[in-house]
């Protein structure tokens, strides 16, 4: 009585066997039992945490900004609207709980060295958080800007003082301006 299941399981349930399928069954195996030790390899220290805003015109310039800093593999990831906005504007008072769970996970899970947020100009949360007028001109989209990501270094200095924090501004071309 042959099997008729999927073609791999009826070659084994009805004995056929060749050299190829058995390297290859053994192969797919090996990958298997390594991948618990390589994705999730518990006690790995990462570099760090980066903090960034979930608008599609920025993921790739971030994910540029961290690959040109050697940080691909290295990071946690943590995407809200706003990014550091996010974490320290009363209108998005209900997801700060939700960073600061994240970050905390981050640091037992990843040992993480470093958090790094990274607004954007632009920004709608920006908006919806501190108005229009607060990102009317370069001006005062900057000041709006720095005024959030200083009281996001303050509060991460406050709660978790043994990270280091960097922030910057990226314009929607991935140009980059950090303040400290």
């Amino acid at each position: 009585m042959d099997f008729q299941g999927c073609a791999c399981c009826a070659d084994v349930l009805n004995r056929r066997f060749d050299r190829r399928r058995f390297l290859v069954t053994g192969a797919a195996a090996g990958v298997s039992a390594m991948l618990p030790s390589l994705s999730f390899a518990r006690g790995k220290v990462y570099e760090a945490m980066v903090l960034s805003c979930i608008d599609p015109r920025l993921q790739e310039p971030v994910r540029h900004y961290t690959h040109r800093r050697h940080l691909t593999g290295r990071i946690s990831q943590f995407m809200v609207a706003g990014a550091a906005i996010a974490v320290v504007a009363d209108a998005f008072k209900d997801w700060h709980k939700t960073w600061w769970d994240n970050v905390a996970a981050s640091v037992q899970l990843h040992n993480i060295k470093d958090v790094i947020a990274i607004n954007h100009r632009d920004c709608g949360a920006a908006r919806i958080a501190y108005g229009a007028d607060s990102v009317a001109n370069w001006k005062t989209e900057t000041a709006t800007h720095k005024a959030a990501l200083a009281s996001f270094r303050a509060q991460m200095k406050e709660r978790l003082p043994q990270l280091g924090v960097e922030t910057g501004l990226m314009a929607l071309n991935g140009r980059i301006e950090m303040f400290s």
